[in-house]
């Protein structure tokens, strides 16, 4: 068995607005191995100024990887242990070998194209009249519950949101936000109350990431649902993780498998937050169609009614072929 790598540099079709900054590129790698049975994949979908991995050692790292591929998934996911991208990577190419097809990492109903994932629709940031024409596209196409960017001009955000919960009750379209760590603490309490009026599902990291004490007060008084998301980040080991949840003792945990060590980190959240009573929901961040192919089949096994986060295959110029399709708001695999 062979191993090599390669990165490749996604396109955004139209910037994406975030509270850090417009995104145009997405810089992405891919681990390759060539076996007997075939060719196989993996993506290592590194985030610059997110990702926990080392970025001065990344690509060593990936080499180090092709260099023991033959040691076996085990050996390497425990010596890349702070580089999870790089162990969802791995994860995704054994699994391959396992099952002998390109591209197929779970057998289920979704892959058989039988049942389709629930997902959300994503309103990235930019003008009031972007933000609207992205409204208007995701309520043409039936999507029940609508995620927004927010955190980098409240007061118009707030004017979006208010409109839309005057034209739809809760009970007609579920809303949540991503702050991305957009409001200081003392803004988040404000924001909270006004999004508790507004009957918004929950807020996605208000503060920014690193100030537990903080998010944890948040989070025990909180009119709104908070999710967790960049805070999980760099958590690599299991105390780290039940400490941080045992801290702040969120009503939702984001999982991000190319952020937080893959299917195995992932799962190890999921059990520590089940155990606390924390609900849960995945999502993309930002992969190629290889990575979110990965998640979405991994996704499928949980059979949860919730919409989840994996609407973002169309977002780049220069994606790869998938069997991934939108139709509505379900996510489908076609065989």
């Amino acid at each position: 068995m062979k191993a090599n790598f390669n990165s490749y540099e996604l396109q955004f079709k139209r910037p994406a607005g975030t509270s850090r900054g417009i995104l145009n590129t997405k810089l992405t790698y891919f681990i390759t191995v060539q076996h007997s049975s075939g060719e196989y994949v993996g993506e290592c979908s590194f985030f610059k100024g997110l990702s926990a991995d080392a970025e001065v050692n990344y690509e060593c790292k990936l080499q180090w990887v092709c260099d023991h591929i033959n040691e076996g998934k085990e050996f390497l996911l425990n010596d890349c242990q702070e580089f999870p991208s790089i162990q969802f990577g791995i994860e995704q190419v054994f699994s391959q070998l396992e099952s002998k097809k390109n591209g197929l990492f779970f057998p289920s109903e979704f892959t058989e194209g039988k049942k389709g994932i629930k997902i959300n629709g994503l309103i990235w940031m930019g003008s009031l009249d972007f933000m609207r024409e992205q409204i208007r596209q995701k309520l043409e196409q039936n999507y029940s519950c609508i995620k927004l960017k927010i955190g980098v001009n409240w007061k118009e955000e707030h004017k979006i949101l208010q409109n839309l919960r005057a034209e739809f009750s809760a009970d007609q379209l579920e809303l949540r936000v991503d702050a991305n760590g957009g409001f200081s603490y003392k803004e988040a309490k404000k924001v909270l109350e006004q999004l508790a009026k507004l009957n918004i599902h929950s807020i996605e990291q208000p503060i920014k990431a690193g100030h537990e004490d903080q998010m944890a007060d948040l989070c025990s008084n909180t009119p709104t649902p908070i999710a967790l998301d960049e805070e999980l980040i760099g958590k690599f080991y299991k105390d780290q993780k039940e400490k941080t949840l045992e801290h702040i003792s969120p009503q939702y945990i984001i999982l991000k498998p190319s952020l937080i060590g893959g299917w195995n980190g992932s799962q190890e959240w999921i059990d520590i937050a089940k155990a606390k009573n924390i609900d849960w929901w995945i999502t993309s961040a930002l992969e190629s169609n290889v990575g979110l192919n990965a998640i979405a089949q991994w996704t499928a096994l949980f059979n949860k009614d919730m919409p989840q986060g994996l609407g973002t295959g169309s977002l780049f110029t220069n994606n790869f072929p998938t069997n991934l399709s939108v139709i509505g708001e379900y996510l489908f695999y076609n065989p």
